[in-house]
């Protein structure tokens, strides 16, 4: 007996060899046929979707889900759009609040302020409070006067961390914003977060994914590193997946400064990693440790990305450590084991990415290994076959054109602009290209990612690398099947056919068929996650949406 059958919805499938249906039969977690394969079968539930289109669960390769879920317990800076807006948000936010209690907001963008809010508007707006604002990229941040008194940087004890700037004004003064890892001067102050307090926001971010119809995500990068809430933060998703507050499934990636030295046999080539020697694919198909994190420069909206030839308007490229140090620390994870995922937006830095990955293949020979580089941002034409001969995987993040396009393209000028997040030219490459959001930097709803895929409009209208873009079904391919496959589970998930997870999602519309411009408000009814509705907007009515069943083991 199924224990579901699903009837009367529109499968697309994104399986080439059955690339539609109308039933699906699912038993133990699995999809076990389709149409007249389960059709007459008895089930424990039947559901009729009502003409509701249904395709693989939506994955996002790159997104921070801890960082997502603490932001909105936070002061919401996102739809600020003058510094005033700025300050009344943060003296409303402060209100209330006893003398010395830090006030933290999120997601201010400069480029659209026209400036960064600076320390005396934040000593103003949170009267004397430790204040932090965090910048939407995240690779920057400005605080009051009391966190740089804290920290060190007003009397001169603490200097910024090597790959980061304390940004000062023409008389030599800190004007309170922190770029790239200088903004370790705050996150020692601060940090650890408590455990309880890291699962609680996971929770918190997972319902929204889940009303979003995303069933798998790769978290990119916890423990220590630029964005690290905790050390042990692993434990914090742990915590969440058993009080049921995980409605995903998730793939995390450890970020580089984590990984120290490990005492092993000289012929394991184990030198550096996780105690145990715990590396990428220790976990279940519930939670599992993904690549090895690594930040090589900074960011296009900071103007603090590597590139090989300077910004059009202002900035530094900033790379986040001595290169050698990198590029060791890179190649004695890959001989370690590790999946490498390589930070790297400017077209210098996916240069150092790809030649270190090179020379990691020539010096330590491992088969289908299917090492990354996050966001791609600036891809030079002569770069696109090297990411094919090293079978690189290549990382945008499209809804960036729409969110930050028209700053992104001011910044790098009209002949390289069409570099910038592409995608057509990967596939025309023989790559595969993982649907990702890099959220809260951007919305994470995959529908509007894929939106973003096939009209490349940013929020200015303008089209950005016209030629990079994709057709419909390329973009829900990339948010299922090839994001999948990005981590290693093609044979298990991203299309709905036999044999694989129950990972489904009902829309209300057709992504193929409706207009571009559509697709990004197409509803989701439902969301199954091993054939457990996981959201619901009444379909399952009587079937309470659950936390994804527990599972236990390992996976490579």
């Amino acid at each position: 007996m199924l224990d579901l059958l699903l009837r009367d919805v529109r499968v697309i499938t994104v399986d080439d060899a059955r690339p539609t249906a109308s039933v699906v039969g699912v038993l133990g977690g699995r999809v076990v046929g389709l149409d007249e394969e389960v059709r007459d079968l008895p089930a424990r539930t039947v559901v009729d979707g009502d003409g509701a289109v249904v395709v693989p669960g939506f994955g996002d390769a790159h997104n921070h889900m801890a960082w997502f879920g603490q932001s909105l317990g936070e002061i919401d800076l996102s739809a600020a759009g003058t510094l005033g807006a700025v300050e009344e948000a943060v003296t409303r936010g402060s209100a209330g609040l006893p003398a010395d209690a830090w006030v933290v907001g999120s997601g201010y963008d400069d480029t659209v302020i026209g400036a960064h809010p600076d320390r005396r508007l934040l000593d103003r707006a949170g009267g004397g409070r430790p204040v932090w604002l965090k910048h939407r990229s995240g690779h920057m941040s400005v605080v009051s006067s009391e966190v740089l008194r804290r920290s060190g940087v007003l009397d001169g004890r603490a200097d910024a961390p090597e790959g980061g700037i304390v940004v000062r004004d023409a008389a030599g003064e800190p004007t309170g914003l922190l770029q790239e890892r200088a903004q370790r001067l705050v996150d020692d102050l601060v940090k650890p977060y408590p455990v309880d307090d890291v699962a609680t926001a996971l929770g918190r971010a997972s319902e929204v994914y889940a009303a979003e119809g995303l069933t798998h995500v790769v978290e990119a990068g916890i423990g220590l590193g630029l964005l690290g809430r905790t050390p042990v933060e692993a434990a914090a998703y742990l915590l969440a997946r058993d009080r049921g507050l995980l409605r995903t499934r998730v793939e995390l990636m450890v970020a580089s400064d984590t990984l120290h030295p490990l005492r092993a046999h000289a012929d394991d080539g184990i030198d550096v990693g996780l105690d145990l020697g715990l590396r990428t694919g220790f976990g279940d198909d519930r939670l599992r440790l993904g690549p090895m994190k690594i930040w090589l420069d900074g960011s296009l909206i900071g103007r603090t990305a590597a590139l090989s030839e300077p910004f059009c308007d202002h900035g530094t490229a900033v790379l986040q450590d001595d290169p050698e140090l990198m590029r060791r620390r890179m190649i004695d994870a890959h001989r370690a084991g590790w999946r490498v995922a390589a930070h790297a937006i400017g077209d210098d830095a996916v240069d150092l990415a790809l030649d270190t990955f090179a020379e990691a293949a020539r010096l330590h020979p491992r088969d289908d290994v299917r090492h990354r580089i996050e966001h791609a941002g600036v891809v030079r034409p002569d770069q696109l076959a090297r990411f094919a001969e090293l079978g690189v995987v290549p990382v945008p993040q499209a809804r960036f054109l729409h969110a930050v396009g028209d700053t992104m393209a001011a910044a790098v000028g009209p002949r390289r602009a069409d570099w910038l997040y592409r995608h057509r030219s990967f596939l025309d490459a023989g790559l595969r290209v993982p649907g990702s959001s890099d959220r809260p930097v951007a919305p994470g709803a995959p529908l509007l990612g894929m939106q973003s895929m096939v009209e490349r409009r940013s929020s200015g209208g303008a089209v950005i690398g016209p030629d990079e873009r994709v057709s419909a079904a390329q973009a829900l391919r990339a948010y299922t099947l090839d994001e999948a496959w990005a981590s290693h589970d093609e044979r298990t998930r991203g299309s709905v056919t036999r044999g694989k997870h129950a990972d489904l999602v009902l829309l209300d519309d057709d992504p193929l068929r409706v207009d571009p411009d559509r697709i990004g408000a197409i509803g989701v009814v439902a969301t199954l996650v091993a054939g457990t509705p996981v959201h619901d907007t009444g379909l399952f009515a009587g079937r309470d949406p659950s936390p994804l069943p527990h599972t236990r083991g390992t996976q490579a």
